[in-house]
């Protein structure tokens, strides 16, 4: 799966949807040039951005702290940027 990103002063820059409340969590598909990403927590208190986090730190085998969240802290459409990476495989 190619994921579709931009590079940044410190890293990439990746626009992702996040479906909360799913039954499963992951990446779940690629629309344009938005990453789909389930999670199981619901959009309250921030849990649904700290899974959000641990999906993509799992996925992509890279530290939590190396990914946070640009743009879209409280809403389905997110910019977050991952630093110290040029590329992601």
């Amino acid at each position: 799966m190619n994921i579709p990103f931009q590079t940044s002063k410190k890293g990439i820059t990746l626009k992702i949807k996040v479906e909360p409340r799913s039954s499963r969590k992951g990446i779940s598909g690629i629309a344009g040039d938005t990453v789909k990403v389930k999670v199981h927590a619901p959009p309250v208190g921030g849990a649904a951005n700290e899974e959000l986090i641990e999906v993509l730190s799992e996925k992509l085998g890279i530290k939590k702290s190396s990914i946070r969240i640009l743009r879209g802290e409280s809403s389905k459409n997110k910019v977050i940027e991952i630093e110290g990476i040029s590329s992601v495989a």
